[in-house]
């Protein structure tokens, strides 16, 4: 019985890296002050610098504390504040902007208070994807702001343009990440520094092991519902002399851009344990493994629209084109049809942007159990979360029940915190 292990960004959280959504979108807004002026950061928001005072009224650590900013500033020299657009002009016919969004679809993100993860970016994209699909002539005029120029387009090239604006904002949104991840992770933790001796360290190693006798997973029989499944791993227990145990494998499927794996990788090596890994959303710097950031749900009812449009740009950022761009998911094709498998959550939420793929893995017929690692907090935990999104990604709900291990199976992931770069 081999093991799957899906990893998301809560595996980074919990080794205390700062690389959730509010940690990236947080960052951008505490350091405005110093990078408005700066030409990517002008694609992104516009600042009118003869206006520049209210960056300075109180400290801003978020988008809300800027927004008050300007509120308070607009409100102090009777400037205009537009609450609908959120940004501010000098003069009511808005010929002189003090704060502009250059980027519609930031702005989104921004004033969404439903975006809290980075699933919740990607399903806003598919969001807006459909309403661009959908645009008629009926309500187009309904649509047009203020800013549209080619009113007299067609309607499909009115649909064009919308979509083309959409992807190109997306793909900065996606550059802004990378950037961040680099500058304010890669560059400041020490993914590579050994803290072998550290507890919660060795507890996260040894959930990343096969599974072997020398687990002391005493329980492990109990997350499988099939005798046959039962029956292999005792063979795998077996301590009969002369007997030669059987060869169990751990493949870890990373969905973050970040190298946290590897250290553990190399330990498990280092003991002859079989592993292999898969970086299947890339890796920040390897141009043969670019970062995936888009939409894998082709199961949704209006997929089939979009793809009878007949215009590829609508397809642009579906995960399923960009996993043919190399070897990545043809490997993990491999392994889940070579053997019978148990899957571990560790640190993903599951979330519909990564439908397709974790369909395909949850309702395999070699994928046996699905065992979740939840995050714990004072009297919260998100073990039903995790499940409920698990759930989805399925067609059989009977099989769903039969293979989701039950919370009292289930543990905390250890959490734990990695050192920063000596300077």
């Amino acid at each position: 019985m081999n093991r799957l292990i899906i990893i998301g960004n809560g595996f980074d959280r919990a080794h205390g890296l700062p690389t959730s959504y509010s940690h990236f979108i947080n960052d951008f807004w505490r350091n405005i002050k110093e990078n408005y002026k700066k030409k990517e950061i002008k694609k992104i928001v516009f600042i009118n610098d003869m206006y520049y005072r209210f960056l300075h009224f109180n400290p801003i650590n978020n988008y809300l504390d800027f927004i008050k900013n300007l509120m308070d500033y607009c409100k102090e020299y009777n400037y205009q504040f537009d609450d609908s657009l959120q940004e501010a002009y000098i003069k009511i016919n808005y010929n002189t902007p003090i704060f502009k969004f250059e980027n519609n679809f930031f702005k989104l993100l921004n004033q969404r208070n439903s975006i809290q993860n980075w699933v919740d970016i990607e399903n806003e994209y598919y969001k807006q994807l459909k309403k661009i699909s959908k645009i008629e002539n009926s309500n187009r005029n309904y649509l047009i702001s203020k800013k549209d120029s080619n009113i007299n387009l067609s309607i499909e090239d009115y649909r064009k343009e919308k979509v083309e604006k959409l992807n190109e904002e997306f793909d900065f949104v996606k550059k802004m990440l990378k950037k961040y991840l680099i500058n304010k992770v890669n560059k400041v933790y020490d993914l590579e520094r050994d803290s072998s001796i550290d507890n919660k360290w060795v507890s996260i190693y040894n959930i990343l092991k096969p599974i072997s006798i020398f687990n002391n997973e005493h329980k492990i029989l109990d997350e499988f519902t099939s005798e046959v499944d039962r029956e292999e791993i005792r063979n795998i227990f077996s301590t009969e002399d002369g007997e030669k145990k059987p060869t169990t494998q751990t493949f870890l499927l990373s969905f973050n851009y970040t190298k946290t794996i590897e250290k553990y990788v190399k330990v498990m090596r280092d003991s002859d344990l079989n592993v292999e890994y898969n970086y299947i959303h890339g890796e920040i710097g390897d141009l043969n493994n670019p970062i995936v950031f888009g939409f894998g749900d082709e199961m949704d009812e209006h997929y089939k629209f979009i793809e009878r449009i007949d215009d590829n740009e609508y397809l642009k950022n579906f995960k399923s084109f960009k996993y043919l761009q190399n070897s990545n998911y043809n490997e993990l094709l491999k392994y889940i049809n070579s053997e019978r498998f148990q899957v571990l959550i560790l640190g993903h939420s599951c979330g519909l942007s990564d439908r397709t793929l974790l369909n395909t893995i949850f309702e395999h017929k070699n994928c046996r159990s699905i065992k979740v690692y939840y995050h714990e907090r004072d009297e919260y935990d998100n073990y039903t979360e995790i499940i409920q999104n698990v759930s989805r990604h399925f067609n059989d709900k009977k099989v769903m029940r039969e293979k989701i291990v039950n919370k009292a199976l289930c543990r905390p992931f250890p959490q734990l915190q990695l050192p920063k770069k000596e300077l």
